[in-house]
């Protein structure tokens, strides 16, 4: 039986809009697949009736605390040992769950992924990622997208593998193209950090740890043309994202829709995975909706069947 973690009291729409999510992910799991919810045992009742689902595919673990978006994440972790996301990471840290999600305090997801399962032996820094699409419909992993807004060099060639073992994974690609975001597709442009991470991407490359393509300019990112798994710290990756986020509303406004914007929807989405760490942890947006919460189940859903965790600790372990 596979077991997702759901934390029902994280997000602004809390638990609403958590436990409909979970209600609306139902018809599309696996058939061996569960959801845990973590929260206020009496409040997700009183949801799931109005919603008349008795599911037995859905268990609920009783707490009593929550940890609030304004909380110190690291202090509030240790203070409030009985709130969803401590006691959801406790779960996950005993393997009583195979991936843990939550709309709630990013900073409190880190410091559980960080000091509850902890980063995988070897990885310098686990990183968070997002998936958008290109123009022809094909999935782009972008990586870092917000947790380290400063990347040395080592750092960002192993994303290069952390990434390719995702997209190869999760998202069906085939040795999947890496590329480092650059201001230019010449070996010799960019910074010192992107003239230092070139070498280093390039050689791992030679030793076939993943397959490097070389520098990519941001005008060429979503053509689908030169990769699949696109490098950067979290600063760029971060603006890069919001900025499409910002395009996405701009477009909706207008009345413009297509396929493409669409999908670029952060509901579509989901949200983001925590990747260089001992177990699957999704991260979603705050302002998440039912169907937010639904396809962020189903991400992790997808993450855990697919052994991803376990096909990093094998590269790194090499």
């Amino acid at each position: 039986m596979l077991k997702i973690g759901l934390d029902a009291m994280g997000g602004d729409f809390a638990p609403e809009a958590a436990v409909k999510g979970a209600v609306m992910a139902l018809n599309e799991l696996g058939a061996d697949s569960h959801i845990v919810l973590f929260g206020d045992e009496a409040q997700i009742k009183a949801i799931l009736a109005a919603e008349n689902c008795n599911s037995d595919k859905i268990e609920i673990v009783h707490t009593t605390e929550v940890i609030e978006m304004g909380d110190h994440p690291a202090k509030a972790f240790q203070q409030k040992p009985n709130s969803s996301i401590t006691v959801g990471f406790g779960y996950l840290a005993k393997g009583l769950i195979h991936g843990f999600a939550s709309a709630g305090s990013t900073g409190a997801m880190m410091v559980g992924s960080m000091f509850a399962v902890k980063p995988i032996e070897g990885v310098i820094r686990p990183t968070i990622s997002t998936v958008v699409p290109n123009i022809k419909g094909e999935p782009l992993m972008l990586l870092d997208v917000g947790l380290n807004v400063d990347c040395k060099p080592e750092v960002l060639c192993q994303y290069g593998l952390i990434g390719s073992i995702f997209a190869e994974s999760a998202l069906g690609i085939k040795n999947p193209r890496v590329a480092l975001l650059n201001i230019g597709e010449e070996e010799a442009k960019g910074n010192a950090q992107s003239q230092a991470a070139y070498a280093l991407m390039k050689a791992e490359a030679e030793k076939g740890k993943f397959n490097f393509v070389g520098n990519v300019e941001s005008s060429y990112m979503f053509t689908g043309k030169i990769a699949d798994v696109v490098v950067c710290d979290g600063f760029v990756g971060n603006t890069i994202l919001k900025m499409v986020e910002g395009f996405y509303q701009i477009n909706t406004r207008m009345g413009l829709t297509n396929p493409f914007w669409a999908a670029m929807n952060y509901e579509n989405v989901g949200g983001t995975p925590v990747l260089g760490v001992n177990a699957p942890v999704t991260i979603g947006h705050g302002k998440s909706t039912p169907l937010a919460i639904k396809n962020m189940i189903l991400s992790t859903e997808r993450t855990i069947s697919s052994n991803v965790t376990s096909k990093m600790q094998e590269a790194f372990k090499a």
